[in-house]
């Protein structure tokens, strides 16, 4: 006849439990072992991050002093710019002066020369 196993209730239930156990055991997250080159990559990149933001200061600080001297250089013209109006008004106003004696001088002479006309 036939040869089979027999098998009981229990022994069903406990070959279910354990395949049940072994397919959820594919699912559970397994141990990491740990990557003996981590270390060297994070300081690498942290040896990078620090060699990019120093660059970056390096780059702020250029751009600081690009604008300081164009600042700098606008202000020189600014001031040159006043002097010039400034010697132009005093050199206006030493004209107006001069201008003004010589008015003086040719009124008084013309005072002169109308006594002297008169006869005194």
């Amino acid at each position: 006849m036939r040869d089979l196993k027999q098998t009981g209730f229990s022994d069903r239930i406990s070959t279910q439990q354990e395949a049940k156990k072994a397919l959820l055991a594919k699912f559970k997250p397994k141990a990491a072992a740990p990557d003996p080159e981590f270390d060297k990559l994070a300081e690498k990149r942290a040896a990078e991050k620090e060699a990019q933001r120093e660059q970056h200061e390096a780059e702020k600080a250029e751009e600081r002093r690009i604008k300081a001297e164009r600042e700098e250089a606008r202000l020189a013209a600014e001031r040159d710019t006043e002097e010039a109006k400034e010697a132009e008004k005093r050199a206006a106003r030493k004209e107006r002066k001069q201008l003004t004696k010589e008015e003086q001088k040719a009124a008084r002479d013309a005072r002169y020369a109308a006594r002297k006309a008169r006869g005194r």
